[in-house]
């Protein structure tokens, strides 16, 4: 039984901020002062089995790592936008494209930046560790701080509301 009051019957596509959601806010510095992200790996395995279901996946972010854009791609993520300034634009032209309703999408994000996505999204997550702005903004904050399974999370929950997860086809490999 799922912990998220919204049906999750109706979620199609899951969009996701990086830096505090997909990867944890304190991350270590290279020697050129750029933040060195990390993954979680169940993070990944769920979202590339979403992928695999045929969900919609974007990721929006102010992030500009040529190795965050290709982890994503290389889990089936099908839109990563990077350098996003101000994501609520983004978002509408994402949820165009696919054709989708906003009561259709999760989009979970971590900070101001993500208030705007937020309020649209029929259903607003945010991790544990989100500011306080955003998790009053959020239907479902999630157990999970960013970057430490807050993915896995909603995709996990959404998939066994929909009798997905541990899917024989798809759930056994990557």
């Amino acid at each position: 039984m799922s912990g998220i009051n919204y049906d999750l019957k109706k979620i199609k596509g899951f969009v996701f901020d990086v830096d505090g959601v997909l990867s944890p806010s304190l991350v270590p510095m290279n020697q050129d002062g750029r933040p060195m992200q990390m993954a979680n790996l169940k993070d990944g395995y769920a979202i590339q089995l979403a992928a695999k279901l045929g969900f919609q996946l974007a990721i929006i972010t102010g992030n500009d790592s040529e190795a965050v854009r290709k982890r994503f791609l290389g889990l089936g993520v099908q839109n990563v936008y990077s350098r996003v300034a101000h994501k609520i634009g983004t978002f509408k032209q994402w949820l165009a494209e696919q054709n989708l309703d906003p009561a259709e999408v999760t989009y979970m994000g971590d900070d101001i930046p993500d208030l705007d996505c937020l309020a649209l999204a029929g259903l607003p997550c945010a991790p544990a560790d989100a500011a306080i702005d955003v998790r009053q903004a959020a239907k479902y904050i999630s157990p999970y701080q960013g970057g430490h399974g807050c993915a896995r999370d909603l995709i996990e929950q959404t998939l066994r509301a929909q009798g997905l997860w541990l899917s024989p086809e798809h759930a056994f490999h990557w």
